[in-house]
């Protein structure tokens, strides 16, 4: 007898930031493994379009940088099987060019947040030796031009996934993907912001920054992430995958 391998039939996934991008991938290919998906999002009309779309899903409205707004949101989900901490903000600039507000409101939103909702869930996870993912960066991983800021918030997601698995070796599994530029609206907003008179050029800078020659695709890193969640990766443990097109093996 053969099984198909990946599924997630039976399991429950909560994925913040999971109204866009890579974290909507996540909820629709999670949903197509066989997993029942909450879609926490700040965005709370975006989230319920999007969990009406997918069989079994839910919607959760949340700001994860605030702790009451955790407690009172995601503590009380009563079961889970897999968290994906996908939600994250970006910024330009250098150290100088970076005000000590930006500076924090990055580290709440990617560091805080990350560790507010995971904080919050683990007991549900602990109690069915559940899947965490976290979604980092090669920006926590090499120097990148001009994101100082981004950079020390996406090194800390690295940290935090390893220094978990080390607490936790037997009680939950815990892993962390750092992609490349990724073609998401998070890289359309950046366009917009920074680039508005010159997009098409950045945009073509940007695929050339992978030296695949193209940015990745969101599917591609929800892919991996199913990979990690599933049965078949049961000896992956606070590890750090990259999937950036050979950025960090240049």
């Amino acid at each position: 007898m053969t099984t198909t391998p990946f599924r997630l039939d039976g399991r429950r996934a909560l994925v913040t930031g999971g109204a866009s991008g890579i974290g909507e991938q996540c909820c629709r290919v999670l949903t197509a493994a066989g997993a029942s998906v909450i879609v926490c999002d700040v965005d709370a009309a975006r989230a319920e379009a999007l969990a009406t779309e997918l069989p079994g899903a839910s919607a959760l409205a949340c700001d994860i940088a605030d702790e009451a707004s955790v407690a009172a949101r995601i503590a009380p989900v009563p079961a889970l099987d897999i968290l994906i901490n996908s939600a994250g903000i970006g910024l330009v600039g250098g150290i100088e060019e970076t005000s000590l507000a930006d500076f924090h409101r990055l580290f709440r939103v990617n560091v805080d947040g990350t560790f507010l909702v995971t904080r919050a869930l683990l007991p549900r996870l602990v109690a069915v030796r559940g899947s965490i993912v976290n979604i980092g960066s090669v920006a926590g991983l090499i120097g990148v031009k001009r994101r100082y800021a981004y950079c020390a918030t996406k090194g800390a997601i690295v940290a935090m996934t390893r220094q978990l698995a080390v607490d936790y070796p037997t009680q939950i599994r815990v892993n962390c993907i750092c992609p490349g530029t990724v073609e998401s609206p998070f890289v359309e907003g950046y366009l917009e912001k920074y680039h508005k008179h010159e997009k098409e050029e950045t945009r073509a800078q940007l695929h050339a920054r992978q030296p695949i020659g193209r940015m990745g695709r969101p599917i591609e890193i929800a892919h991996m992430a199913l990979y990690l969640c599933s049965a078949e990766a049961e000896f992956c443990n606070g590890s750090v995958l990259t999937i950036d097109g050979g950025w960090t093996a240049a």
